[in-house]
């Protein structure tokens, strides 16, 4: 397996708690930046969510600006009524319109990742009420990304997992306290094989 260069993480209904799980299984030291779209009000307030995520894992959190680098250990969540994609000068903020009724969108985030990092992406889908990060779960798995999802059944709402799940394209199905050690096992196996 490939090193990880980037972890992408979409969440929607329940995702702030599970952030909270899987960010809270990880050191504060672990070195792979994180991106994460969750869904959330358009009028949710700057910075907010990136806060109470910071505060609940533990871990530096904060909302990119346009062309912000990428960097290791840090902890990126998509700031409110943006998509949030990468490319080859670091993030980049979209006002395109929702996709999957989302804006922040998780397919549009992990299509833009899975394009440029390959095999050297993991995108994990958490709990939510649609369909959205199916697309791209399936987009990261076909560029030979690792692709995790939670099980349904410790999700706030299954819909979100259960539709990443049913693609195919989903590598590991892991109980929500275990993607943490998963990501940090995995890191450093990789890290280990090099």
């Amino acid at each position: 397996m490939a090193a990880a260069d980037l972890i992408v993480m979409g969440a929607s209904w329940g995702g702030l708690d599970a952030l909270e799980h899987v960010l809270g299984g990880l050191p504060r030291d672990f070195a792979v930046p994180i991106a994460i779209a969750q869904h959330r009000a358009v009028d949710s307030g700057s910075g907010v969510l990136s806060e109470l995520i910071g505060v609940r894992s533990g871990h530096d959190v904060c909302e990119p600006g346009d062309k912000d680098p990428i960097e290791p250990g840090r902890v990126y969540v998509a700031p409110a009524d943006y998509h949030l994609l990468v490319d080859s000068d670091g993030f980049a903020l979209s006002t395109e319109g929702p996709v999957r009724y989302s804006r922040p969108s998780i397919d549009v985030l992990f299509d833009s990742a899975a394009d440029l990092y390959g095999d050297r992406l993991t995108a994990v889908i958490l709990t939510g009420a649609n369909d959205d990060g199916a697309y791209g779960v399936q987009r990261v798995r076909r560029r030979g990304g690792l692709t995790i999802a939670q099980d349904p059944e410790t999700a706030a709402r299954p819909d979100m997992p259960r539709a990443a799940i049913a693609t195919g394209a989903v590598q590991h199905v892991l109980p929500l306290d275990e993607i943490g050690p998963f990501l940090l096992r995995a890191a450093a196996g990789a890290r280990n094989a090099a």
